[in-house]
């Protein structure tokens, strides 16, 4: 514990903010690519399933969820700390099942992943930020399994709440997870202003 006061920036802030820039830099480039595709090739644009704007409120409220959550670990409220979590983690499980009606709604309008490269760069693009979301689970799903486990009396609770990692890998990954609401809700309005502006 007392080598990590020796940090300047914590490798684990470092890496968390380099993952932000490269995800964010990815999406840029997707954004870019799609826009110069659909004005050279004189493409339509794709409108978006009803349910991309009904995922929107899940993550938004999966979200404030994690907000929660954190206020709860900073006050000791061990109960809602937990609650907090978990209604987290379900969010985001309903996410991705929506998600996956979603594209089955882009399906059955016609609209395949061959379709055309509107359609392929809409498929895509909502698939890498699904990955994105994919890959937070497990730490989202970790610290709800340890909250479970460890706080079951005072003490355990004393040692969980004073302990200066758990504090910071909880921020990150609720900093990790408005990004990713963030990024979701620009790829909407991206696709929308696209689909108005024809």
């Amino acid at each position: 514990m007392a080598l990590e006061k020796n940090y300047l920036i914590h490798p684990q802030v470092l890496f968390t903010y380099l993952l932000l820039f490269g995800m964010s830099s990815l999406f840029i480039a997707f954004s870019a690519a799609f826009m110069y595709n659909r004005i050279q090739a004189g493409l339509p644009p794709i409108q978006l399933p009803s349910l991309f704007y009904f995922n929107t409120l899940i993550l938004l409220l999966s979200s404030f969820a994690l907000i929660k959550a954190k206020q709860s670990y900073l006050k000791d409220q061990t109960e809602q700390y937990k609650a907090f979590l978990l209604t987290t983690l379900l969010l985001s499980l309903i996410f991705l099942g929506m998600q996956i009606l979603a594209w089955k709604q882009l399906y059955d309008s016609g609209i395949h992943l061959t379709y055309s490269n509107m359609a392929s760069y809409l498929y895509v693009i909502s698939f890498v930020h699904m990955l994105h979301l994919i890959g937070g689970i497990p730490f989202l799903a970790y610290f709800w399994f340890t909250a479970i486990k460890k706080m079951k009396e005072p003490v355990s609770v004393l040692v969980y709440f004073s302990d200066e990692t758990k504090a910071r890998r909880l921020k990150l990954l609720t900093i990790y997870w408005h990004f990713l609401d963030i990024l979701w809700i620009y790829l909407v309005l991206f696709f929308l202003i696209n689909f108005l502006i024809k």
